[in-house]
């Protein structure tokens, strides 16, 4: 765990990144995240895993998860999940001569980050399962951080319709024919 300042904290995750064949006559190759590494070694960039029948996963690269102190609603709610998700996005890559056509961008553990990146509607992304350790972080954080929001009812105004007409010509007058 590093701290980016006293309002922020991050981890660094390993991207993994599942090139699979694709059963469709337009796309030769399915590009998708799968997984993340907790505690990534150093390694290059697109490191070959594991390869099987038309599949390879590659850790494409390390991103940080950062974590927000002012953010933590989002993270209550997905630790609050059987099963807590992170959610990897991918964005293309710029340089047409590389072979991989989709760069890791941003790792969250925020759906509502998550959702923003949809709207959009370029990039890929994906949930991938929590690793135990890095959902003992977010908890860790959350613990320290987190502050329920009391709701406050908002009161409608009264409105007293007698008055509101009063010196008042309708706006809408019917036409009626005599």
């Amino acid at each position: 765990m590093r701290s980016v300042d006293g309002r922020e904290v991050y981890i660094s995750l390993g991207i993994v990144v599942e090139k699979r064949k694709s059963s469709h006559p337009w796309a030769d190759w399915v590009w998708k995240p799968v997984s993340v590494i907790f505690n990534p070694p150093k390694t290059e960039k697109w490191t070959e895993l594991v390869t099987g029948e038309g599949f390879t996963h590659y850790h494409a690269e390390s991103l940080p998860l950062v974590l927000h102190r002012r953010e933590t609603e989002a993270l209550v709610l997905n630790l609050m999940l059987d099963k807590p998700e992170l959610y990897v996005v991918l964005r293309e890559n710029d340089d047409p001569q590389s072979e991989f056509p989709y760069l890791p961008h941003l790792v969250t553990a925020s759906s509502y980050d998550a959702q923003d990146f949809t709207d959009a509607g370029d990039d890929i992304i994906e949930k991938v399962a929590m690793p135990e350790p890095v959902a003992a972080f977010i908890q860790a954080f959350v613990e320290e951080h987190h502050t329920e929001e009391e709701f406050i009812k908002r009161r409608r105004d009264r409105l007293n319709v007698e008055e509101q007409k009063f010196g008042k010509s309708p706006i809408f007058q019917s036409h009626t024919k005599h």
